[in-house]
């Protein structure tokens, strides 16, 4: 194989959590009286961490989220996952051909701490990944598009940006990853492929993944 080291994103990727979190995230929002629909959730916060969404309100209207904002999304986010939470249809195939393989693998998630240890705790990914294999923007100071978390992932992993592969499923990850200089493969089972432009390869099943990762 080609990669020393493959980095996983986590919502949508490992977990399918993206239905779930912008649903919560646009009723959040529109109850705030700053209506957004749930495609309109995904193309702007899709991959991102948390403070975009104060980032992107704040220069649209004009005005802040509440204070409690951050705390509110993730108690209902964390309870919609404890009940309806499942791992990527075949991500768990892929896992396991890496680890026959002797590659190694870790987690990059716009998402914190806890909001992956939630969700892989629910779906029984946590068997698949050590605590020093998982890396969350809590970690750096700048999240993705920034390069930062993928460079400080491969860093800790002791693996060069160019001998490192990553899988991503949205567009800010794709300028994360290709900013880091990377490669990157886009998955498309939610993201129509032309949003993932610049992507080393795309696929929109996890068997495909494993083939193109042999």
């Amino acid at each position: 194989m080609r990669y020393e080291l493959v980095i996983f994103d986590n919502d949508g990727v490992l977990v399918d959590s993206e239905p779930i979190s912008n649903t919560i995230l646009a009723e959040y929002l529109t109850e705030l009286g700053h209506p957004t629909s749930y495609h309109e959730s995904l193309r702007d916060y899709m991959g991102a961490a948390v403070h975009r969404v104060h980032d992107l309100v704040e220069e649209r209207t004009g005005g802040k989220l509440p204070d409690d904002f951050d705390e509110t999304f993730h108690s209902r986010i964390f309870a919609a996952f404890r009940q309806e939470l499942v791992p990527v249809p075949g991500v768990e195939d892929v896992l396991a051909g890496l680890v026959a393989d002797g590659v190694a693998y870790c987690v990059a998630s716009s998402g914190s701490h806890e909001r992956i240890r939630v969700g892989h705790l629910k779906t029984g990914l946590d068997q698949w990944f050590e605590e020093d294999w998982i890396f969350s923007v809590d970690d750096v100071g700048r999240g993705k598009p920034a390069p930062d978390l993928f460079l400080y992932a491969a860093e800790r992993m002791g693996v060069a940006p160019e001998r490192c592969v990553v899988i991503e499923d949205s567009p800010l990850g794709v300028q994360a990853a290709k900013a880091a200089g990377m490669d990157v493969y886009g998955f498309t089972s939610m993201m129509p492929a032309d949003r993932l432009a610049g992507v080393t390869g795309l696929f929109s099943d996890m068997s495909q993944l494993r083939e193109m990762l042999a």
